[in-house]
């Protein structure tokens, strides 16, 4: 049943843009805030909560446009530069901050990735400064496109990595390095006892979240066309966090349940009213206030109740 209504849910994001081609761009932004909410979501399961997950986003934006200014004009190639310079980035800041818990580890990530925020905001000859910098179209197997047509190819592209990259995230959740890093959450001194490295278990963990955050940040880059140091500031780390909770951490699907949600009530709030800031609000209190278990857990309960 679950499978059939997966299926269902991805063709339907599939056909959607057909009918209404100006959800394309929603639509592709929301699986990149997903894919990054998705990383969020890896950590929570260990009870870490990181309030600086927007770096890596960023991080691997700034690669891509760095890239393409150097020459590199494959999309490809770029999307794998920028993933693993994310990784690599978590990799670094990682070692160092999975040795902390609790509201240390949310404040350090949050310390750290706004040290990133200013760097990229004052290094005007480096990253372009508040004005970013530009991502141009890159080619596709060596096929150059028309900027209408790589939108759409993003798009497809992007929802299949959705896919391929939830189940290898599901796959690894359900490993026993993943449900060690449950375990942390639950008793991290008997998982010591029992001989298990707490600290390679997480920095595991944080360097797969900042992959997942690196893929969205490329994703949201070319689908953007340009990069500023906003994608790394403070608040764009809590919205991940928020759609991560909002769309519940009990299953992979939760983080793009939650990014959709918000990208599209954002995006019709906002061609409705001025107010759209108070539309959002109270939709996500609500949200928050009546399925604490996120929109994943909403649908979890109506398919156990059924069976």
């Amino acid at each position: 049943m679950r499978t059939i209504l997966t299926a269902g849910a991805i063709l339907t994001l599939a056909v959607l843009p057909i009918f209404a081609p100006w959800l394309q761009f929603v639509l592709t932004l929301a699986i990149a805030k997903g894919l990054a909410a998705l990383g969020v979501a890896v950590l929570l399961r260990g009870g870490l909560i990181s309030i600086g997950h927007a770096m890596f986003f960023a991080a691997s934006a700034y690669s891509v446009a760095f890239l393409a200014r150097a020459g590199v004009n494959d999309f490809g190639v770029l999307l794998v530069l920028a993933v693993l310079t994310a990784a690599l980035v978590g990799a670094v800041a990682g070692s160092f901050l999975v040795r902390y818990r609790a509201i240390f580890f949310a404040m350090l990530n949050l310390a750290v990735s706004m040290v990133f925020y200013a760097l990229c905001a004052k290094l005007y000859g480096v990253t372009g400064g508040t004005d970013g910098m530009p991502i141009p179209i890159p080619g596709i197997f060596g096929i150059a496109m028309a900027e209408p047509v790589f939108k759409s190819v993003l798009f497809y592209l992007s929802l299949m990595l959705m896919v391929l990259v939830g189940f290898a995230v599901q796959r690894y959740l359900n490993s026993p390095l993943g449900h060690a890093l449950s375990a942390v959450h639950t008793n991290e001194i008997r998982l010591e006892y029992l001989g298990i490295p707490v600290w390679a278990v997480l920095l595991v963990a944080y360097v797969i979240s900042a992959a997942l955050a690196g893929l969205g940040g490329a994703i949201g880059g070319f689908a953007i066309g340009r990069v500023v140091p906003d994608l790394a500031f403070w608040t764009a780390s809590g919205h991940l966090v928020l759609i991560a909770v909002l769309g519940g951490i009990g299953g992979v699907p939760g983080a793009f349940l939650g990014a959709l949600f918000l990208e599209l009530l954002h995006s019709v709030a906002a061609s409705v009213t001025d107010a759209w800031n108070l539309i959002v609000g109270m939709a996500l209190i609500i949200a928050i206030m009546f399925m604490p278990q996120g929109l994943y857990g909403l649908f979890s309960r109506k398919e156990a109740s059924s069976l």
